[in-house]
């Protein structure tokens, strides 16, 4: 059973940074490309970030991009997602998920989710 663990989140400032990490079980992670997603309350999820299996190929949303960093460690199972410049807009739940294939396609595993982490930015 796929199974997702976030962490990393918690209450910042305007400017500040965060680390997020996800450690992946149930599935072999080296195979797989990893979202990173996030929802603020009462709006649409939105896909933030997408590292293929190698790590060699990334891509980012234009409003996190030049701010965002993903990378992943595949010996440890864990992928990351390096938040710097944070602003208030970028206050959400923070979730990883598995793609279906190696390479960042969009066609992500929808058979668990984590509890995600909670980022909040504000003053």
């Amino acid at each position: 059973q796929l199974q997702v663990a976030e962490s990393g989140g918690g209450l910042v400032q305007p400017g500040g940074s965060l680390r997020l990490s996800c450690v992946v079980s149930g599935v072999t992670p080296a195979y797989y490309a990893i979202d990173w997603f996030r929802q603020a309350p009462g709006q649409a999820r939105e896909r933030v970030s997408c590292i293929s299996s190698s790590g060699r190929s990334t891509n980012y949303a234009d409003s996190v991009k030049g701010r965002f960093t993903i990378t992943r460690d595949n010996a440890r199972n864990t992928v990351y997602l390096q938040m710097n410049s944070l602003k208030p807009e970028d206050t959400a739940v923070y979730f990883c998920a598995p793609e279906l294939y190696h390479y960042c396609s969009g066609a992500v595993r929808e058979d668990s989710w984590g509890k995600g982490t909670l980022v909040t930015v504000s003053s």
